[in-house]
């Protein structure tokens, strides 16, 4: 008979937990970037995020998909309109007061996409 296998703990590369805190890697500590992250450690930063954390989530610089959320538009969209680098939060609000031509028009592209879609659940 054959003893139960240890339980391993779940770790996930930096890539991956940045992804998932919602952050830009590249912002975040060197200890951070350097090491893996456990499912637990995870779990703790989203519960009582450090100093460091809050700050950027707060301020910047957001990835990508941050941005686009913040902004109201897609990501193909961001890309259409030129931002291709990470922005900090003061960056996006000045986007959102210049309110230039192409994000209003993202942002009523992104609007009709969800009407699309949300007609569509509805059949």
């Amino acid at each position: 008979m054959t003893s139960p296998k240890p339980k391993t703990t779940q770790t996930m590369k930096p890539e991956t937990a940045a992804k998932k805190l919602g952050v830009l890697l590249s912002a975040t500590p060197a200890e951070f970037q350097a090491g893996v992250v456990s499912r637990d450690e995870l779990n703790k930063l989203q519960s009582t995020p450090p100093a460091w954390l809050t700050d950027l989530r707060r301020n910047g610089p957001h990835p990508k998909q941050v941005v686009a959320a913040k902004l109201g538009v897609s990501i193909s969209g961001l890309l259409r309109g030129g931002i291709t680098e990470p922005l900090t939060t003061a960056e996006i609000d000045a986007l959102k007061a210049e309110n230039p031509e192409w994000l209003e028009r993202e942002r009523s592209t992104q609007a009709e996409a969800r009407k699309d879609a949300l007609r569509l659940k509805q059949r």
